[in-house]
């Protein structure tokens, strides 16, 4: 299957204003991700509704749309920029991969698992890790995944799930298996095209997160589990950490 994989890009950012353009040793953190990507896949495209990311990327020779600026979530942006792309290149393209603007160490491996989890019954696929760290469980900013013996997607929370009844919650993770979720997604573009035509549900909208909408829309997520402990740019001082991981990289 020919997959696309999409990198949203914002300038936007409540923590972070003008994240994708944040210097890395000399270049913009979204060139890291760009160059990265593209270790694991043929076509890769940036789409953002800024010019200043679009001269950046364009300038650099990164292959990059300009989307509007009406999405409410990378997904639908990645639906726009495929058509976009479809229609410039003359290409089509059975999955698009949504591949986060914010983890310029993200490594190319976890893209092509992705990508090869596809069967001929896969509508939507993700990745997950076993979480060992017991305080993540209760991070409601690191989001929980129940999935099923054939590896579908059950559920996505914030909250630590399942609830281990009678048991310290320092020893959960020594009496269950948890999984967090890697915030990577691929679609088959079909797929694509019908999901951002769904209405906001009430898991979705309780949660604030956008995979519920697809799981109460009937549409099944394969979920991989991976040995992979993303790193994402949130703030200032997650990319000096970056950029100190780097700079170890090259000099050792």
């Amino acid at each position: 299957m020919k997959a696309l994989g999409i990198i949203p890009a914002r300038f936007a950012s409540s923590r972070f204003p003008g994240k994708p353009l944040a210097d890395i040793l000399g270049k913009p953190m979204i060139w890291h991700v760009f160059t990265r990507a593209r270790q694991a896949l043929d076509n890769v495209v940036i789409a953002t509704d800024d010019k200043r990311i679009f001269q950046a990327a364009d300038a650099l020779g990164l292959q990059v749309v300009m989307t509007g600026t009406q999405h409410k979530s990378g997904t639908e942006r990645c639906h726009e920029a495929l058509d976009i792309y479809e229609q410039q290149t003359g290409q089509s393209f059975d999955l698009v991969v949504n591949i986060q603007g914010d983890e310029p160490l993200i490594d190319p491996k976890i893209i092509i698992t992705l990508v090869n989890s596809f069967t001929e019954t896969t509508q939507i696929a993700t990745l997950v890790r076993h979480e060992k760290n017991w305080e993540n469980l209760f991070d409601p900013n690191v989001v929980k995944a129940i999935i099923s013996p054939d590896n579908q997607a059950i559920y996505f929370s914030r909250t630590a799930i399942p609830y281990l009844r009678d048991i310290d919650k320092r020893q959960w993770t020594e009496h269950h298996v948890f999984y967090t979720h890697i915030g990577i997604y691929a679609y088959r573009s079909s797929v694509l095209r019908s999901i951002v035509k769904l209405q906001p549900t009430p898991l979705e909208q309780a949660e604030k997160l956008e995979q519920l909408r697809w799981i109460e829309n009937g549409y099944n997520i394969k979920v991989s589990v991976v040995d992979y402990l993303g790193i994402g740019v949130d703030t200032f001082n997650d990319l000096q950490k970056v950029i100190s991981m780097i700079k170890n990289t090259l000099n050792g």
